[in-house]
């Protein structure tokens, strides 16, 4: 899938695409390379859905990475989400990672959850910090719709909701 994320140093919307790592043939993620989850380790689970984020004029630099999964063959659920390094912190070098990665989990939801689980996406929260913990849940909340299942860390975004991502960073 086609998609636009912003280039920080000139604020250009640069041209990239989320691939299936099963069929675009790229190496994954893993902590060696600075990144905090070992998505090739996951890749063997046979649950997982792996995609990758990456620049059309630098395909095999993974900008991004999302595991998705369909819990109990209904409930869609983002397993993992990661931007690579060097989109992270102060001098990150690329924005709308996340959410063009997000939003294309909540895309899955519809085309893949049945009944009632139709366009929501369920995803856990884990920090070794709870004050970290917190952050992250209310950047869910605030900036991709997410909100809080009771008082766990799992946090669900809403069909309108991932709708409205969909729009934002999809379309």
């Amino acid at each position: 899938m086609k998609v636009k994320i912003l280039k920080i140093s000139n604020s250009a919307l640069i041209d990239a695409e989320i691939l299936d790592s099963k069929t675009f043939k790229v190496v994954l993620p893993s902590v060696v390379n600075g990144w905090r989850f070992n998505f090739n380790k996951y890749s063997k689970n046979k649950g997982f859905e792996i995609y990758v984020l990456v620049k059309e004029d630098t395909p095999k630099v993974v900008e991004g990475c999302l595991i998705f999964e369909m819990k109990d063959k209904a409930e869609p659920y983002m397993a993992f989400v990661e931007v690579a390094p060097h989109n992270q912190g102060r001098n990150k070098e690329h924005e709308k990672v996340a959410g063009c990665l997000i939003s294309f989990a909540c895309r899955l939801s519809f085309m893949k959850g049945s009944d009632v689980y139709k366009g929501w996406l369920a995803f856990d929260v884990f920090e070794e910090e709870k004050e970290n913990e917190i952050k992250l849940m209310s950047l869910y909340s605030t900036k991709y719709n997410a909100l809080r299942y009771g008082e766990t860390t799992t946090m669900v975004i809403p069909p309108e909701g991932g709708e409205k991502l969909i729009n934002e960073f999809l379309n």
